[in-house]
């Protein structure tokens, strides 16, 4: 069995820590299987961290992310945790290990099974055959820029601040990700930002373009205002391979994107530091839902984002790809056998439609993988 693969494994609050079981099904099929294993050192984030160390990420928590060659993350946050004070929030804890981990590219791919093609609010037609994948800035622009704050004026009201930066390292970096990836799909990139009003954005478009020249000018460069942008994944979404965009706009347009594949719980994503001089990444793997507190303990959540996060864990941070091949074939193949969580029940209309819990879906991956195997 392959060794020396450092994964840390953080379950998270809410629904995290179930689907997060049913991936580890999968991870110990893989060990049995296909002699892929990992060595895996399990801790808390979020919520679960605040409540065991006060802080919702610790610095050994830290510590072993910076060391691990992947890390593999379930969801943060939940009513409970609502009125704490806004740097203690379970959120930061992952914010945390997106800025100290440098994972600066991430990665949401948007791809409609053809089996929950009714599942998406759009029109077959439209949405057929769908497979974007939008590639985020994530460590710099508005979430992180100084100065940020609420203060008091001297008349007594209040004001806000938010501060847009970005630099030209940080926006030639992330667009060579998508460069480099669309020359492995349909070689074609939609960058996006807003450089009619916005001179982050102008400096976007002109990296991007400068970029482009330099080292990628075999791959198709179309510029794209983020409005504009978000109106087209809705019109034509077809139209688009490799999106590129900052902090800000990707966070809203990969929701978007998301929900024309008609469930959140169906949908992945990577988040990719910069190679190191052995070509290693740091990264970090996760399902886009959330942490569903309104289902958690309930066993209704769907597994299969947080399945497919694992896929692309093999895929980009391993070199398996023919493993990764195998996880979403089985996936595929299982809902084309009717297998249905409840988010999934509101669109496909196969025959015989199983609903089934978390548990029951992770089996059928399980059982699928055996069948292919």
């Amino acid at each position: 069995m392959a060794s020396n693969r450092n994964l840390l494994v953080l379950p998270g609050d809410g629904i995290g820590p179930e689907v997060m079981n049913e991936v580890r099904k999968i991870i110990a099929w893989m060990g049995r299987k296909r002699a892929v294993g990992f060595d895996i050192k399990e801790d808390v984030v979020g919520g679960a961290a605040l409540d065991k160390h006060g802080v919702p990420l610790s610095d050994d928590a830290m510590k072993t992310a910076l060391e691990a060659d992947a890390v593999l993350f379930g969801s943060v946050g939940g009513p409970k945790w609502d009125n704490v004070e806004f740097n203690k929030k379970p959120e930061r804890g992952l914010l945390r290990l997106r800025k100290e981990m440098d994972l600066f590219a991430n990665l949401r791919p948007a791809k409609v099974f053809d089996a929950l093609i009714d599942a998406s609010s759009l029109k077959p037609e439209i949405v057929k055959g769908l497979d974007i994948m939008i590639i985020r800035e994530l460590t710099g622009g508005v979430y992180f820029g100084e100065p940020r704050g609420v203060t008091t004026l001297a008349n007594g009201e209040r004001e806000a601040i938010d501060t847009q930066r970005y630099k030209t390292s940080e926006i030639r970096r992330v667009c060579a990700v998508a460069f480099e990836l669309a020359r492995k799909r349909k070689n074609r990139v939609c960058s996006s930002e807003k450089a009619n009003v916005m001179h982050t954005g102008v400096l976007w478009r002109e990296e991007a373009t400068k970029l482009h020249k330099e080292k990628y000018s075999d791959v198709k460069l179309e510029h794209m205002y983020a409005d504009a942008l978000a109106m087209q994944l809705l019109r034509s979404p077809g139209q688009f391979d490799v999106i590129v965009t900052d902090n800000l706009f990707g966070d809203i347009l990969s929701d978007e994107a998301s929900m024309l594949t008609g469930s959140l719980g169906m949908l992945p994503s990577a988040s990719l530091g910069a190679p190191d001089a052995t070509g290693r990444r740091k990264a970090l793997y996760e399902p886009i839902h959330g942490s569903a507190p309104d289902i958690a303990g309930k066993g209704l959540a769907n597994p299969l984002a947080e399945t497919l996060s694992y896929a692309m864990m093999l895929r980009y941070s391993f070199d398996l790809s023919k493993e990764a091949d195998l996880v979403e074939t089985a996936v595929e193949n299982v809902l084309k056998a009717g297998y249905r969580t409840a988010d999934l029940l509101a669109g496909g209309k196969t025959p015989d439609v199983k609903k089934v819990g978390t548990q029951e879906m992770g089996d059928a991956i399980v059982k699928e993988l055996d069948r292919l195997a």
